[in-house]
């Protein structure tokens, strides 16, 4: 009779997570999903090229590890700022090339949905500000699976109607703060405090890990939703 064994192959990875898509620069090194040090800081003044490597020092020496021994790294991919996108993507690319490890994308939004409480609505949507009335903004449902894909949209007193009319609606982060006074339906609630965060990101970089589901370093780029736009001075005529 044939003796057939089980093999459990138990797969540990150390990722380093990057997260600089919004004025939270944020970093975050996870064991196996679970995070065991993050550093971050929130400021309207961008000061991202100042602190993300000082940030990147920081957890690995918090967390005792170094940095020839992590596995991969994660990058918030968007949408959000476009300097503070090229500043992480560019810094987990480096990294990447140097170690010879995997480079890992996440959504911005996709991170900031894991922020909510589940049990509260049947929609939750993340919104980032953009331009004057405009949002990027992307629809779970309550178990994070994506109903609707990310959007650049100018919020109206119709926006998410859709949601709003079959059940509760979370709306969550900067760009929920332009939909208060418009929307007012009573399924609707408000989490303004939300930002992306490297520490949401430790679950969904592992997952992402054990799927092998990585980037091509050579072509990826952030997802800025829309070209970014360079304001010139106006000749004057004469």
């Amino acid at each position: 009779m044939l003796d057939f064994r089980i093999i459990f192959v138990s797969i540990m990875a150390l990722i380093l997570n990057l997260e600089t898509a919004t004025t939270n620069c944020s970093v975050s090194i996870a064991k196996d999903g679970k995070t065991l040090a993050i550093k971050e800081h929130d400021t309207p003044n961008y000061s991202h090229s100042e602190q993300l490597h000082v940030f990147i020092e920081t957890v690995l020496a918090e967390a005792a590890i170094s940095l020839t021994e992590i596995d991969a790294v994660a990058v918030s991919k968007g949408p959000g700022s476009y300097t503070g996108l090229r500043i992480g993507v560019s810094a987990a690319k480096g990294l990447c090339f140097s170690l010879d490890i995997p480079l890992i994308s996440i959504s911005t939004l996709r991170s900031m949905a894991a922020q909510a409480d589940l049990s509260t609505a049947r929609y939750i949507i993340p919104l980032l500000d953009a331009r004057r009335m405009e949002v990027y903004s992307r629809v779970f449902d309550a178990r994070l699976k994506e109903v609707r894909e990310t959007r650049a949209e100018i919020i109206d007193v119709q926006s998410f109607e859709k949601y709003t009319n079959s059940g509760k609606v979370l709306l969550m982060g900067s760009g929920a703060a332009k939909c208060k006074e418009l929307l007012t339906h009573e399924n609707l609630s408000y989490n303004l405090d939300v930002v992306p965060s490297a520490s949401q990101m430790s679950k969904i970089s592992f997952e992402k890990y054990l799927s092998s589901d990585f980037q091509d370093l050579a072509y990826f780029e952030p997802y800025y939703l829309k070209d970014f736009m360079i304001q010139t001075k106006k000749k004057k005529t004469r």
